[in-house]
């Protein structure tokens, strides 16, 4: 069996700021992690891989540094990586992105599963994932805590409003991974790390997936970013002690003065 799972480096958002001048992520200084619902799903992979002997590639697009998310990857127990990094996959949106990634999946050759995180932090999209099912011309399902398989069907745990579905798919398939609420992200021991530092990591050009130059970046992105900025800050919250009658009567007045009730 044989499983890719799409992972990305991104900024840690809890570092992360706006310049309210240019409207742009800062990023220098700012470190960088695996995306934490990447990580999931490697997890999710891994676990397969246990049961299953499975293979597993993981595959990234980004600038060279990326290669460290790849390098946590097989600490953790994937079996190869490989990296998409050329400039001109610079400023490439979801549809973009999406192509260039199933471009490669199609040059990695035979797989059955595909596995991905629901989206990544620092677009909160969800749009990757779906884009490389379409472009690949394959069935997807989104929305999954967990994954295992019989060996000839996919068994998915998928988060739907008020509940979740217990859904079985043949393969090949994309899924998508979100992570439940107690989610701890695992990371690998030093010896682990140590012992991954022999496991190949490949990078692939444009040229080397033999990609249409026209729709990777900027010109092959048909969507925009126009501006980003951080939400409006909230007033500060006002502590009130009394009796619950006393509290009631504050609460009240408090409503009155805004005009919610008279």
């Amino acid at each position: 069996m044989n499983i890719i799972v799409c992972i990305k480096q991104v900024p840690d958002s809890a570092q992360v700021k706006v310049d309210p001048k240019t409207g742009t992520l800062i990023r220098a200084g700012v470190p960088s992690i695996l995306n934490p619902y990447d990580h999931f799903a490697l997890e999710q992979a891994l676990a397969i891989k246990a049961k299953t002997g499975a293979k597993i590639t993981c595959l990234s697009m980004g600038p060279s540094q990326a290669v460290a998310v790849l390098r946590l990857a097989l600490a953790l127990g994937a079996d190869e990586g490989i990296l998409l990094s050329d400039r001109a996959f610079a400023g490439s949106d979801t549809w973009a992105t999406s192509y260039a990634l199933a471009t490669a999946i199609k040059k990695i050759g035979a797989y059955d599963l595909i596995v991905c995180g629901q989206m990544a932090i620092d677009g909160d999209t969800a749009q990757t994932g779906p884009g490389i099912a379409n472009h690949l011309r394959i069935p997807q399902v989104t929305f999954c805590e967990h994954i295992e398989t019989n060996g000839t069907q996919v068994i998915l745990k998928k988060l739907i409003e008020g509940g979740h579905q217990i859904l079985e798919a043949d393969m090949p398939l994309l899924v998508t991974m979100t992570m439940p609420a107690d989610y701890a992200p695992k990371y690998p021991s030093f010896m682990a790390a140590h012992k991954a530092q022999e496991k190949p990591i490949y990078t692939w050009t444009a040229a080397d997936i033999g990609a249409d130059p026209h729709k990777l970046g900027l010109e092959g992105s048909p969507t925009r970013v126009s501006r980003i900025f951080p939400p409006a800050g909230r007033e500060k919250g006002q502590m009130f002690s009394g009796s619950p009658a006393e509290l009631a009567d504050k609460f009240i007045e408090i409503l009155k003065k805004e005009s919610v009730v008279k």
